[in-house]
C-alpha cells in the first residue's frame, strides 16, 4: 500500500469530487462561502479545519476571518516552557520536549490559528533548528524566537528582518553571536576574518536569493544568463556589519561578550552591540558604502544594512513565492507572485512590506480560492507531514490527559513522521523551495514540489504504520505508566454516523478532504467499511477509527489541492 501512495502522489494526484463553484476575482463570493469552501480555505490558513473554525468561516467570509484572526491575541510558547521550569532538578537545563510539546498544544489547540500557522512557515525560511545542540541546549530561546516570529508575522517584514537578525538563536545558528572585528595576523596567530555564515545566509535565504528576479519571481536574464543578486564581495562587506553582537546584559563588557557574567535571560533578549568588537571599517555591499566609522557603531551599520536589505526588489518576489509555497501552493504562477509581490511592495496604505497585506494577497488571491481542475497538475501542494498530524488533532478534537501534549521527536523516517518542529537538519529547512522530485510527471511538467525531499517509500511507510497506530491509540506518550498515550481524539461524532458509511464518508471528506474526495477512494473506503459489522460498539468504533485512518492515507488527502 505505501509503495502504492507513493507512486500515485508522485505522478500527481489529481481531483475527484464535484468541487464548489469558485468565487470571482476580487474577494468573497456574493453568494455565502460553502462549508468546503471554508475547510479548504481553513487548511490553508490554519493547522486545518475544525466544524467550530468552519462555521466562524462561514459567519464571517474568508476576509472577515482573516481581520479576526489579526485582532485574536498571540498565544505564546515561551509562557508553556516557563511553566514547566518549576519542576526542572537543580542544574538542569529545559529539554528539547518542552518546545516540541508547546508547539504541538498551540498548533492543535490556539484560537490565534493564523498566528500560528504563519509563524511556523517563517520558521521554515528563517530557521534554526535544535538538532544544532548550540540552539537545542537552549529551548526557552527556541520559544522566544518562535513568539518573535509569531510577533511579527502581522507586522512589517523589516522589523521582522531586524528581529531576526538580533536573535541570539539566530546568532548562535548562524555564528555571528560573538563575530569579532578583522584583525591582522600576529607572531601568536594568523589574521582574523568576520565570520561570513549570517551574511551569507540573510541575503540568499532571507532575502534576496541567488539571482536578480522580475517581480513576478521569475528569474531576470541578461545575454541568456542569470544575474546574480551578490558577490563575495558583498557577502565580506556585509559580515563586517554583523561583528560586535552577542549576548544582551546591563552592560557591555569584553566578559559578557564572550558569555561571562551571564544575564539569566540573555537566551531570551535581542542581542546587543558591543562597540569594541564592531568592525570600524568601511563596509560595501549591494551598492551601498558604510564609510569607516571614527567610532564603532555596531547599530547605525545594522540599521543602514536591514533598510539595504529590506528595499531590494527581490525580497517581495523572493519571499512572497516562499509564503505562498508554505500555505497554498508548491508552483504559484508568475501572475501569482506578482500579486503578493506588488501587495509586499505596497499594501492598500502605502506601506512596503505590511505583513498583512501580504497574507491577504496570498490567502484571497483566485489562485488560492479556485478549486484547481484535476487536470492541473501543479495544483496545491503535498502535505508536510508536521500539518498532516496537527490537522488530526484539530479534526477531531484531540485532547491531551495531561494538559501538556507530551509529544517526543518525530524524526525516524521509518517509524514516525520524518520531520518535526523545529528539527530541521540544515538552514535549508527540510526541503528546499525550488526541488523538483526526479523522475516523475511533476518534473516532466517543470513544476516543483518541494515537500517531496523527504518522501521516499521509507518515509510513506513510516507515516502509514505511525498513523495507523495514532488513529487507533492516540499521540504522544503515557503520562504515567499503565495509562493510555496522552493525545487522544474523540471519535464521537464519527462513530455516531458509522452504521451509513457513506454519511462518515462525507463527514471526512468535509473535514480532511474539503469536499475533493474522488469517487474511487470514497468506493475503496466504503468497500473496506462494509466488512466491519456494525453490530456492535466496538464494529462502530473500528469502523470510524478505519475510515479516518484510509482517509488520512488517501492521495485525495496527501496533496492538499
Amino acid at each position: 500500500m505505501a509503495a502504492v501512495i507513493a507512486v500515485a502522489l508522485l505522478a500527481g494526484c489529481g481531483g475527484g469530487g464535484a468541487p464548489d463553484a469558485p468565487p470571482p476575482p476580487g474577494g468573497d463570493p456574493p453568494a455565502p462561502v460553502t462549508k468546503s469552501q471554508a475547510s479548504r480555505f481553513l487548511a490553508q490558513a490554519s493547522f486545518g479545519p475544525t466544524e467550530r473554525s468552519i462555521d466562524e468561516v462561514l459567519a464571517s467570509g474568508f476576509a472577515g476571518w482573516i481581520d479576526a484572526q489579526f485582532a485574536a491575541g498571540q498565544t505564546r510558547h515561551l509562557a508553556y516552557v516557563e511553566s514547566q521550569v518549576p519542576s526542572l532538578q537543580e542544574g538542569q537545563k529545559p529539554p528539547q520536549n518542552w518546545m516540541i510539546e508547546s508547539f504541538w498544544g498551540r498548533a492543535s489547540t490556539a484560537r490565534d490559528q493564523l498566528r500560528q500557522r504563519v509563524a511556523y512557515a517563517l520558521s521554515q525560511i528563517f530557521v534554526v533548528s535544535m538538532a544544532d545542540s548550540s540552539v537545542g541546549g537552549n529551548v526557552r530561546g527556541v520559544a522566544a524566537y518562535m513568539d518573535l516570529l509569531g510577533e511579527h508575522a502581522f507586522g512589517n517584514f523589516r522589523a521582522l528582518l531586524e528581529a531576526v537578525s538580533r536573535s541570539p538563536m539566530m546568532g548562535l545558528y548562524l555564528s555571528h553571536l560573538r563575530n569579532q572585528k578583522e584583525a591582522p595576523a600576529t607572531n601568536r596567530s594568523g589574521a582574523r576574518v568576520p565570520d561570513e555564515n549570517y551574511a551569507r545566509e540573510v541575503m540568499q535565504l532571507f532575502t534576496i536569493g541567488l539571482h536578480e528576479l522580475d517581480p513576478d519571481g521569475s528569474t531576470r536574464l541578461v545575454a541568456g544568463k542569470p544575474v546574480e543578486t551578490y558577490t563575495n564581495a558583498d557577502v565580506s562587506g556585509l559580515a563586517r556589519v554583523f561583528t560586535g553582537f552577542s549576548w544582551a546584559g546591563p552592560d557591555t563588557s569584553n566578559t559578557r561578550f564572550f558569555g561571562g557574567t551571564a544575564d539569566p535571560n540573555r537566551d531570551i533578549l535581542p542581542m546587543q552591540g558591543y562597540a569594541q568588537f564592531h568592525s570600524a571599517s568601511e563596509k560595501s555591499f549591494l551598492g551601498v558604502n558604510i564609510p569607516a566609522q571614527a567610532t564603532p557603531d555596531p547599530n547605525a551599520s545594522l540599521r543602514i544594512a536591514i533598510d539595504t536589505l529590506f528595499s531590494h526588489p527581490n525580497v517581495g518576489p523572493f519571499i512572497g513565492r516562499q509564503l505562498i509555497q508554505r500555505l497554498v501552493r508548491s508552483d504559484p504562477s508568475p501572475g501569482y507572485v506578482a500579486r503578493v509581490a506588488q501587495a509586499f511592495a505596497n499594501s492598500d496604505r502605502g506601506v512596503r512590506g505590511d505583513m498583512r497585506a501580504v497574507l491577504r494577497a496570498i490567502l484571497l488571491d483566485p489562485e488560492a480560492r479556485e478549486v484547481p481542475a484535476a487536470s492541473d497538475l501543479g495544483a496545491g501542494k503535498l502535505r508536510e507531514p508536521v500539518l498532516r498530524l496537527a490537522h488530526w488533532m484539530r479534526a477531531f478534537n484531540a485532547a491531551s490527559q495531561s494538559g501538556r501534549f507530551l509529544m517526543d521527536n518525530t524524526d525516524n523516517p521509518a517509524t514516525r513522521l520524518a520531520q518535526s518542529p523545529l528539527r530541521s537538519p540544515s538552514v535549508f529547512n527540510f526541503y528546499r523551495p525550488g526541488y523538483v522530485p526526479p523522475n516523475t510527471a511533476l518534473a516532466a511538467a517543470g513544476s516543483v514540489a518541494p515537500e517531496f525531499q523527504i518522501t521516499t517509500e521509507t518515509s510513506v511507510a513510516g507515516y502509514l504504520n505511525y498513523m495507523q497506530s495514532v488513529v487507533a491509540s492516540g499521540a504522544g506518550r503515557a503520562p504515567a505508566s499503565g495509562a493510555p498515550r496522552d493525545i487522544q481524539p474523540d471519535y464521537s461524532a464519527e462513530i455516531a454516523l458509522a452504521s451509513n458509511p457513506q454519511a462518515l464518508i462525507d463527514r471526512l471528506d468535509l473535514l480532511l478532504t474539503h469536499g475533493a474526495m474522488s469517487a474511487a477512494t470514497r468506493s475503496r473506503i466504503a468497500d473496506a467499511l462494509a466488512s466491519i459489522s456494525p453490530a456492535s460498539p466496538t464494529g462502530l468504533s473500528n469502523r470510524a477509527k478505519l475510515a479516518v485512518f484510509l482517509t488520512l492515507a488517501s492521495p485525495d488527502y496527501l496533496a492538499q489541492r
